[in-house]
Formats: C-alpha cells, structure tokens, sequence
C-alpha cells in the first residue's frame, strides 16, 4: 500500500555521506544559512541522483525510467533552526507557461519559472530525502500525516483541519538512510532542540520530463560559480 511515504535506512555508508557533504559544502554555489537551491548541477549531487540504489527507490513510487529534476540542500542548524508549518509542496518548475486556471499562481525563482499544479501533475512525482546527517527526534526532523497525499491539492483551512485527526509520523533515520514522499502528503518540521546539525539532500523525480502535451519540466540546476539569492520552501 502507498502511504505517501517511505522510510529506507542504510541505503548509503555514513563514510560515503561523509565524502557527499564535503564535496557538497565545498561547491561554489549560492548558499544561505539554511542551505542551498537548485543544485543538480554539482557532480556530487547529480552522482547521487542517478545512483541505482535512488533510482529504484523512486522507480517504487513512479514506476521505470524516474528522471531527477531538482536538488535542494536544506541545513537545519543552530544558526538556522526553523519551524516548517504543515504544508504539501504543490509548485514545479516549468520550461515555459502554460494555458489552463489548474496551473498557477506562477513565480520565478532563481530564474526558474514555477507554477503550482493539478493533482494529476503532482502525481507523476516523488521526493527522495538523503539524511547527510542523523536526523533525529531531537533535530527537528520531517514528520508526515501517513496518507493525506491521496486527498489532492488542499487549502489551509482543509489542512488544519486534519491536523489533530491524524497521528504524524517522525522520519528520523541514521545518516546514509533515505526517506521517499509524494509531494501531496501533508508534512512538516518542528525547531530543533538539540546542536546537532541536519542536512538532507532533497530530490526531486518525475516519470518523464513532459507531464502532458505542451507541458515540460525544467531541469532546476545552479551550476557551480553562479550566483543566485533567493528564499525557499525549508523542509
């Protein structure tokens, strides 16, 4: 059965999450305190989202043939300790604009064009969370509500409503473990309350790059030396 998540320990050695984060942290790509977006272009994080052991977790929620589109770095730490709000991640990146009141609000983001998307978009892709670090019940880790996913798009007033009405489930797993979500499941995070850092490398795949005719996904990459600004969702 989909719960609209997943929870893989061990599917990377801690040595080889070691080796990731230095060569990711030594990247020459813009970066906030809480991490860094868009990020498919550094050789590490590409390595990493097209290493078989990826692939076929994400070929359990997608099917064959699941296409990385986009990298995002989130660094939960002391100097950035923040608290993520219930929420679903409905917003994808797109080659160009396109016809239709199921697509937007639209935005730009680091030169990328955004826009949030149907269900049956949504549906096409999954979230695949690298823990770099421990992530633990102490350092704020993901929490999902097991499920939620299969109610579609909803607003906050839906959202809040569940709240309360579902037990959340912590995804805490050792560094090298792997944590898979659709984006339609409801989740968030809570403030850390320990210094333990947790950096997780998140994402995203598609069963194709075109979603439906005329409708093309961006392949969301900062290479390294470039320079972008700009805020972001924090999982």
């Amino acid at each position: 059965m989909d719960d609209g998540y997943s929870i893989h320990p061990g599917v990377f050695e801690a040595s080889e999450m070691s080796s990731a984060l230095e060569a990711i942290v030594a990247a020459t790509v813009a970066r906030t305190k809480a991490g860094a977006r868009h990020i498919l272009g550094v050789p590490e994080v590409s390595r990493l989202a097209h290493d078989a052991r990826m692939l076929m977790l994400a070929e359990q929620f997608i099917g064959p043939g699941p296409l990385p589109f986009r990298a995002t770095l989130f660094d939960k730490n002391p100097a950035a300790n923040w608290l993520v709000v219930w929420h679903q991640d409905t917003a994808l990146p797109l080659e160009k604009r396109v016809d239709g009141r199921e697509w937007g609000p639209w935005s730009t983001k680091d030169g990328v064009l955004y826009a949030h998307a149907p269900s049956w978009a949504l549906e096409q892709v999954v979230a695949l969370r690298i823990s770099l670090d421990d992530s633990t019940a102490s350092n704020g880790p993901l929490r999902v509500l097991p499920n939620t996913h299969a109610r579609g798009v909803m607003d906050e007033g839906q959202i809040s409503r569940l709240v309360g009405t579902i037990t959340p489930v912590e995804c805490a797993v050792s560094a090298g473990g792997v944590v898979g979500m659709r984006p339609l499941i409801v989740h968030g995070s809570s403030k850390a309350t320990d210094d333990q850092p947790r950096r997780v490398l998140h994402i995203e795949y598609s069963r194709s790059r075109t979603l439906g005719p005329g409708i093309e996904l961006a392949i969301a990459r900062q290479a390294e030396g470039e320079s972008r600004h700009d805020t972001y969702s924090r999982h």
